[in-house]
């Protein structure tokens, strides 16, 4: 059963679509904590998720990133941008200046030989997903890359020495934690900085893992509690309970 499922979430629109949200995942961390009423509502394609996925398809998928399409105008408040819209049926498409900015951030980490032979190393299996139980809660995970000794997770961040600090805001820490449960190893981030290109390369702490194993039972309490077959309370009394000091 578990190899047919692994199978299916190979293809990002059960991964993504209604299938792949039977599982919790990393992603549900932030929202089942900051605001539990959004959880299970599918967001919507923006800017920052069709460019991560742009900049992942690049260094992980080459074959897919060929067909982005994108609109040659300075904004979307453009007729051009409007009709492209209307004519590929969609409700979001990047402009060929958000794409170019892209290409210039993958060709700089592959351009670093550090980075290049981490990336692409021939023991390397990319965009792996997995599912297990974590916590007594059924979890899935898709792993840019998974290495012979550690994972790999692909990221880009607007302030590079501001990463490890950052990482807890977004989350980083409940990933490591889920990830290094699901995969049954480390998790480690190799980061580009969008403004100055900059590199760097981000291993969590147990510390650091820890915290975010903390995340995580907390967010599968708010889940079991608003969301799970037979949960017993009500989304509309649910509260942020926090002491000040």
């Amino acid at each position: 059963m578990s190899e047919k499922v692994i199978e299916m979430l190979k293809d990002d629109a059960n991964y993504y679509g209604e299938f792949g949200r039977s599982f919790l995942s990393n992603s549900d961390i932030g929202t089942l904590l900051n605001n539990p009423a959004d959880f299970g509502i599918k967001r919507e394609d923006d800017k920052a998720l069709a460019q991560g996925r742009l900049f992942h398809q690049l260094l992980l998928e080459p074959e897919k990133a060929e067909g982005v399409i994108h609109v040659d105008v300075s904004t979307r408040t453009t007729k051009a941008y409007k009709e492209a819209l209307e004519s590929h049926g969609v409700s979001f498409l990047l402009l060929t200046s958000e794409v170019e900015e892209i290409m210039a951030l993958a060709a700089r980490m592959v351009a670093n030989i550090a980075f290049y032979d981490a990336i692409y190393d021939s023991g390397n299996a990319y965009e792996v997903p997995a599912i297990g139980e974590i916590q007594g809660q059924m979890f899935k995970g898709k792993s840019d890359i998974v290495g012979t000794e550690f994972l790999i997770d692909l990221k880009t961040t607007s302030d590079i020495m501001s990463f490890k600090y950052s990482a807890k805001k977004y989350n980083y820490d409940s990933q490591a934690y889920i990830y290094g449960q699901l995969f049954g190893k480390p998790l480690v981030f190799y980061v580009i900085d969008k403004a100055t290109m900059q590199l760097g390369i981000f291993t969590p702490t147990d510390e650091f893992i820890a915290g975010g194993k903390e995340k995580v039972r907390r967010a599968i309490e708010v889940y079991r509690n608003y969301f799970a077959e037979g949960h017993p309370g009500r989304i509309e009394d649910h509260c942020i309970i926090e002491t000040l000091w």
